[in-house]
């Protein structure tokens, strides 16, 4: 009789692979927190092969981990000083990959771009852009947390925080989606823009301009693609969407854009990060806790 240990070491029963050695391990883990017995009683379906495979789908059907446990997430407080941002080679960056545009750095538990603000011709749409690197599945869920140290630059004056969905970096193009969230309150607006591969070559596919979706320092940003559905979102409260079949592949990131203003691009920036494969909670980080408090 094939013993459950026996079985937690073995990916594939017979001739049939239940599930990637992700899904398998958290089943084994259920296995030994004693999850799966509330469910089945293992010794029979272990000698019953097909009838295993089965009894597994429904469990994780019914647990609703089937998909969920197979999602990429790659999440970051920004640890280190680095320029460019790296993170031991998880980045690909705008100017060191891409060439034509600017690098994100990062000091402790801070991102920020490198976007002088002061570009002429297309160097002046030479966003700091860095994306995850590695294979992510289509659709993508991207949450950040904003700090902005100066709320308002005049109503001239453009500062984004980025978000990008679906994004591709080889030398000389970016491909894939932006959500731009204005960091300015004196300019605040918030759009989804199609990034078509040369610098200074991108479509506006919907746009906002209102003080309601103005940033400010501590909010939550979030984006979502699904599909071709591109969802914005502020505080886990749906801002602003629309749909686009452009591009069906690409990796999350981030990135920032100044532009009217020099000296700030330090002064606005994201303090953590996370990126998912599945479209899940918008709101799924919170705000760094307020610090320099004191009781009356």
């Amino acid at each position: 009789m094939t013993r459950v240990s026996q079985f937690c070491d073995t990916v594939v029963l017979g001739k049939e692979t239940i599930f990637s050695l992700t899904s398998l391990a958290v089943f084994c883990i259920m296995i030994q927190a004693g999850i799966v017995n509330r469910f089945f009683r293992l010794s029979p379906f272990l000698e019953r092969r097909s009838t295993l495979n089965k009894a597994m789908l429904t469990l994780f059907t019914l647990l609703g981990l089937s998909s969920a446990v197979d999602a990429r997430t790659y999440s970051t407080s920004f640890p280190a000083t680095e320029n460019p941002l790296s993170e031991g080679g998880n980045w690909q960056d705008g100017l060191a990959a891409g060439l034509d545009w600017t690098n994100i750095q990062t000091t402790p538990n801070f991102a920020f771009g490198t976007m002088p603000g002061n570009g002429a011709g297309t160097a002046q749409y030479a966003d700091s852009t860095a994306v995850v690197g590695g294979t992510w599945g289509p659709d993508q869920t991207v949450t950040a947390a904003v700090q902005t140290l100066n709320p308002c630059d005049g109503g001239s004056i453009f500062k984004e925080a980025e978000i990008r969905l679906r994004t591709s970096v080889s030398p000389h193009s970016i491909t894939g989606y932006e959500i731009n969230f204005s960091v300015n309150m004196c300019n605040p607006y918030l759009e989804i823009v199609r990034w078509n591969g040369p610098v200074g070559s991108f479509t506006i596919l919907a746009q906002i301009n209102s003080s309601a979706v103005g940033v400010h320092n501590g909010d939550i940003l979030s984006a979502t693609i699904s599909g071709t559905t591109i969802t914005a979102f502020i505080n886990g409260v749906q801002q602003l969407q629309v749909s686009d079949t452009t591009y069906s592949t690409g990796n999350p990131g981030i990135g920032f854009f100044v532009q009217g203003i020099t000296g700030v691009d330090n002064q606005f920036g994201f303090t953590n990060y996370n990126a998912t494969d599945g479209v899940g909670n918008p709101a799924g980080l919170q705000p760094s806790p307020p610090t320099a408090l004191s009781v009356q």
